[in-house]
This record gives structure tokens, sequence and C-alpha cells, in this order.
């Protein structure tokens, strides 16, 4: 098995999805802390300036966003399935409406002000304002719109009842019976609402999905043991990247390995990454880049939700 590094801080929804990921595959892992915002100049090295949370890094492979994170995380342990044969699209399909959907919901009433003033209750004025203004910096230059908060209270009721009657319907103990990736994309929304008692209600209100939420929490995360910023890229240099994958495909768009290019999210956290084109597979993309930190690196994105354009 490799070594798992996953970069994150502990209070983003999505690194709660990998740390997740992480505990039902009963995955030994290390962990190294990341701001919350930018700048993240160790993180950097690494990635190329990848704006989003979490990051995992296996030797001197480095994978951007949960989805590609699941992925990988597949490959290194078969079973459990994340994504159980015969359900792979509908499985897939909810995770990314709930990525999407649902979590940019949460995030508008989130980050309502009476959930914000208990939120960050501890936080100085000056870094919270700071914060504040890093994510709308986040979200700005992508497709993702911001939901009006009067808008994502009206929405709301009608996601968590079709959750509830998926649940109860359901003869599983999970979405769709076992355990698979849509249990964690949907569970992070959820924990992310559940952590001050100004959201927590708007989960709270439906038994089928609390009940099934702790379900998923239960996996826990895994065996997790601490390293710092500079250990992970020492491990960098240090290492070789995998093999690339031996899928034959053609650029529906023309690009090809050599290029130099730049990947970015298409929703938000927009920020291009520049490198030399790998590997355009029909799932991944990878980049290789050199920094004097880092050393050579193969940064992976997933094809979909990322653009490719050529420098």
């Amino acid at each position: 098995m490799s070594e798992l590094i996953l970069h994150h801080y502990p209070q983003s929804p999505f690194a709660e999805k990998a740390r997740l990921l992480l505990g039902f595959k009963g995955l030994s892992w290390h962990s190294v802390p990341v701001p919350p915002m930018l700048p993240k100049p160790d993180l950097t090295a690494l990635t190329g300036g990848y704006r989003k949370t979490p990051v995992l890094q296996v030797g001197a492979d480095i994978y951007c966003d949960t989805a590609l994170i699941a992925r990988r995380l597949e490959q290194e342990k078969a079973a459990p399935a994340l994504f159980p044969r015969g359900h792979e699209i509908t499985t897939q399909a909810f995770a990314a409406w709930a990525d999407s959907v649902v979590f940019h919901h949460a995030v508008s009433l989130v980050f309502q002000p009476e959930s914000v003033a208990v939120r960050f209750a501890r936080l100085p004025p000056d870094v919270l304002k700071a914060f504040v203004a890093d994510r709308v910096a986040l979200f700005s230059g992508g497709t993702a719109n911001k939901i009006p908060p009067e808008l994502a209270r009206h929405q709301w009721p009608a996601i968590m009842l079709r959750l509830e009657q998926q649940l109860q319907h359901e003869s599983g103990d999970f979405l769709f019976g076992e355990a698979s990736i849509a249990d964690f994309a949907l569970a992070h929304v959820m924990w992310f609402l559940k952590a001050t008692p100004v959201t927590a209600p708007l989960v709270d209100e439906y038994p089928a999905v609390v009940a099934w939420l702790g379900r998923v929490l239960g996996f826990g995360h895994g065996t997790a043991s601490d390293i710092s910023a500079e250990q992970a890229l020492e491990i960098a240099r240090n290492a070789t990247p995998a093999p690339l994958p031996d899928e034959v495909f053609v650029d529906p768009n023309g690009f090809k390995a050599g290029q130099q290019v730049t990947i970015a999210a298409t929703d938000y956290g927009v920020d291009p990454i520049a490198g030399e084109l790998l590997f355009a597979g029909r799932e991944e993309l990878i980049l290789r880049r050199t920094d004097e930190r880092g050393g050579i690196v193969h940064v992976h994105f997933p094809r979909f939700g990322f653009r490719l354009q050529a420098q």
C-alpha cells in the first residue's frame, strides 16, 4: 500500500468527506494542516496554486478534488467499494448533485449573519473580515452562482423531504442500500450544517436523515498520524511519480501530451494551474510541474468539472 498524505484543515466540509472516505476504506494516512485561506505556500509548491481543500498526496503524485480522490482511494483498496457494481451511474450522479446543489444551499445557509456570528465567534474581527473576503474570491469567476439566503431557506425543506423519503423507503442502512460515494458526498454537507445550533435544526428536523448521518459518521477517519508540510515536501522531492495510465484515448479537443496547458475548476476556485500535459483520459487529467521545494510532481485532476486550455 502507498503512503497517503491528506492536506486539509479540520473545519473544511470537503476535507471531512475525504477523511470519511479514508475511514470507510480503513486506511492509515498522514495528516498535514493547511491554512483555511490564502496564502498556502507549502501546498502551492505541490499543486501550483490549486485553491480548494483537501488535496491528497501519494509520493510525488498530487490529487485534486474529492471526486478524483475517491477514485484514487478505490485503487488503493478495492473493498469496501465506493462505486458498487451496477450502481455506478446512480451513486456518482447523486454524489455530483450533493456536492453541488445541496452543498451550495448549505453554504448560503451557513454564511447568513446569525450563523456566521456563532460559527466564527472566537475569530478577531480582522481575521473574520479576511476570511469572508477570501471566500468571496473563492466563489467568484466560475459557474457556481451564489444562492440568496431567502431562496436557500425556501428550497431547503424540499431537498430534505426527498432525502427523508429516500431513507425511509430504502431497505438498507444507506441511501442506495449499501454505503457508497453517494453517502459521503451528502454526509459532509449535513456535517457542515450540524456544526452550530443555528443551522443544526435544518438537519435535526428529519429523523431518518439524522439516523443515517450517524451511521455514515460512524465510519470514522481511519488511522491518522501528523507530519509537517516540510516533511510532505521532502517526500515529494524524493519520490518518483507513478507510471501514467495506459488508457488509449484521443482528446475531443485535440490536446496532446507534451503541450503546455492550464487546468482550472469551472465552478469555483477557478485559479488556473500551469504545467506540461502528460495525460488526458476520459476521467483524469495529469500535469507535470517542477518546483524547487516540491521537485517534479504529477498533479491529477478530474476531467469533469475542470477546464483544459492551451497556454
